[in-house]
């Protein structure tokens, strides 16, 4: 399995990337599983479906299934949320996993940078950045890769020999 993070600042265009990666992979006969880390909560489900009257009345995991897709809803309930090796663990049949967010996860990732966002650059300070994706000409030590190139992208992700 390749694990290989995105990370960037908010709104530097890391959803996006992702969403160009992804056939980049499929078109190679590839699996890919993507996690999403968000800093807040969500749901999913909507108040009075079934599915949310059963997490209300104190489910631990509610599984929802159909023709087209499945998806299984686990409620912490103050227990502290899965490490990175667990949830690898539940994807474990992907080829890849491209993981956004878990910045400080020890896991190889490419930073998606705009100097026009005027945030400074995470990977000084991030031992995992190993490649820079961006628009910009910038003065770096990791490989820089053109942000609008997602085949480039993809096959630095499948070359690149510290992918987990």
């Amino acid at each position: 399995m390749i694990v290989f993070g995105i990370a960037g600042w908010s709104g530097a265009g890391k959803t996006t990337l992702i969403e160009k990666l992804i056939p980049r992979f499929t078109e190679r006969g590839l699996r890919v599983s993507v996690i999403k880390h968000a800093h807040h909560g969500f749901d999913l489900d909507r108040p009075g479906k079934d599915s949310w009257r059963h997490r209300e009345a104190g489910a631990s995991s509610v599984l929802m299934l159909s023709g087209q897709r499945w998806v299984l809803m686990n409620e912490l309930r103050g227990a502290p949320e899965p490490g990175l090796d667990e949830q690898l663990r539940l994807l474990a049949p992907s080829d890849v996993v491209l993981i956004e967010g878990f910045k400080a996860a020890p896991v190889p990732k490419i930073e998606v940078f705009r100097a026009a966002a005027g945030k400074s650059p995470i990977w000084p300070e991030n031992p995992n950045i190993v490649a820079v994706a961006t628009p910009d000409a910038i003065d770096c030590p990791h490989p820089v890769l053109p942000l609008d190139d997602a085949a480039a992208i993809a096959q630095f992700i499948l070359e690149h020999p510290s992918r987990r």
